[in-house]
This record gives C-alpha cells, structure tokens and sequence, in this order.
C-alpha cells in the first residue's frame, strides 16, 4: 500500500488496498488508540479510507 495518495492513484489497486487500510483501522481502534500518536495514525487511515472511496466511486459502508 502507498502510504502517499494523490490523484494518480490506480483505482484498480482499491480491492486490496481498501481492506487492508480498514483492517488496520479496525485493529487500532479496537486496541484503545489513546495515545496521540494513536489518534494521528487513525484519522491518517480514515482520510486515506475516504479518499480512496470517493476518487474510485466505491460506497461508503454504513
């Protein structure tokens, strides 16, 4: 996964890349994620979540 998105990311790595970012996220949030560092680390996945789901026209999960 490149932890660097921009507008040249290739959708067609989204099915990888997409389940491994929220697997990651899943795991620290689920470990408490109190420290800053933490919490950096989860809203830096989210965002990377976020725009990979709108650059690719992928819908969000409710």
């Amino acid at each position: 996964m490149n932890q660097s998105l921009d507008s040249s990311y290739d959708c067609a790595n989204a099915s990888t890349d997409l389940p491994q970012l929220m697997a990651r996220l899943e795991l620290l949030q689920a470990s408490g994620g109190q420290e800053q560092s933490a919490k950096d680390e989860i809203n830096h996945l989210n965002n990377q979540i976020r725009f990979i789901q709108n650059k690719c026209d992928i819908p969000k999960e409710t």
